[in-house]
């Protein structure tokens, strides 16, 4: 039995599984009232899928917002599909969970950051328990509310 309870990974699952909740929500029953999101994502973890044309614009993060249109929302336990718009050209992406670096909606001032280790393997929600094994080997990681400053106009 361990000697301390580890928050910080305890934190980091139920930020994870708040978000795929709340995205779940989504797929099952579109956006509700004002709300909308901000997404930034680490390009460069295993299982990220973006064209090459973004992958070159964006190397190490990208931001996307879903809001008023995106198509082929599809939540699975490790990641999320989704079709939106740039440019009048709609583009595919594979984000996985364990990519994301913030996740904000502005529209009720809720955000979550993540901080990233290089070591992390993508876990699914049913294969959780792994991933905490590697999250307590990083003392990098915690938990943070996103100041939302910073996404205001």
């Amino acid at each position: 039995m361990n000697k301390t309870i580890d928050y910080g990974t305890l934190m980091h699952k139920a930020m994870r599984t708040l978000i795929f909740d709340v995205l779940k929500d989504v797929e099952q029953s579109g956006l509700p009232g004002e709300h909308h999101f901000f997404i930034t994502f680490d390009t460069t973890v295993e299982g990220v899928e973006i064209s090459e044309w973004l992958r070159q614009r964006y190397p190490e993060e990208m931001t996307i917002v879903i809001q008023h249109w995106f198509d082929g929302l599809n939540v699975k336990e490790d990641r999320f599909d989704i079709t939106l718009n740039f440019g009048d050209q709609p583009e595919s992406l594979v984000v996985p969970f364990l990519a994301i670096l913030t996740f904000v909606d502005p529209s009720v001032e809720f955000g979550l950051r993540f901080e990233q280790n290089e070591d992390d393997e993508q876990p699914k929600f049913s294969e959780m328990e792994k991933a905490n094994d590697q999250e307590k080997k990083s003392s990098k990681k915690k938990g943070d509310v996103v100041n939302l400053d910073s996404f205001r106009k």
